[in-house]
């Protein structure tokens, strides 16, 4: 069965739409540039309804040690993911020092970007794979061409992220063979504001796909 994360929630009603719909895995984002930013407080909030019951990602972006470590001691969520220029060796040691599952994201135009994803082997739990960043790192509601994913040998565990939404995510799993799918902005009806019926219809077709 596929995983599913539903990315950048901010509000009490969205978190209990996720858990409900069977996501496995909920994203909280702590990037004030990001209209899906929450404040550490409001993370640890929505994260605590989340225990339990699915896994509490924590999003970070080109985060300073002093931020990273406050981050994960306000809202100890089970997985940090990082979706900016961090370096192989940073997440490896992260990941060694506080004990918790560590993400990459990177932004796909080809081959040889996914080529480049082996450099986290071994330092990383898993790779997501998403549209290259914008203006914004993610959540961009944009996506990328997924044929450069056949045939590729992940040696990485995965996910895949950009532009999916309740329309294309079946398809985007049986394309692609992944094993996780990541929506933010494909569930929202505005930038930040996320919509209870389209999360529950993503889960809904993600599980039956």
């Amino acid at each position: 069965m596929t995983d599913i994360k539903i990315c950048g929630l901010s509000t009490s009603e969205t978190m209990d739409a996720a858990l409900a719909a069977g996501a496995t895995h909920v994203g909280l984002v702590h990037f004030a540039p990001s209209p899906r930013h929450v404040s550490l407080a409001d993370a640890s909030r929505l994260r605590a309804m989340a225990r339990g019951k699915a896994k509490t990602v924590l999003l970070l972006v080109n985060a300073e040690i002093d931020v990273t470590a406050a981050a994960i001691e306000a809202v100890k969520p089970d997985v940090i993911q990082f979706h900016g220029s961090e370096t192989p060796e940073w997440c490896e040691l992260v990941r060694k020092q506080m004990g918790l599952e560590v993400w990459k994201a990177l932004g796909v135009r080809d081959l040889p970007t996914l080529e480049k994803s082996v450099r986290y082997l071994g330092k990383v739990d898993r790779i997501l794979f998403d549209a290259p960043a914008t203006a914004l790192p993610g959540g961009n509601g944009t996506s990328f061409d997924w044929s450069v994913l056949t045939g590729f040998d992940h040696q990485i565990p995965w996910g895949l992220a950009g532009g999916l939404t309740p329309a294309n995510v079946a398809g985007a799993i049986t394309q692609t063979g992944a094993d996780l799918v990541d929506t933010s902005s494909g569930v929202e009806i505005a930038p930040g504001v996320k919509d209870v019926d389209l999360i529950t219809q993503f889960c809904e077709t993600a599980l039956g796909a």
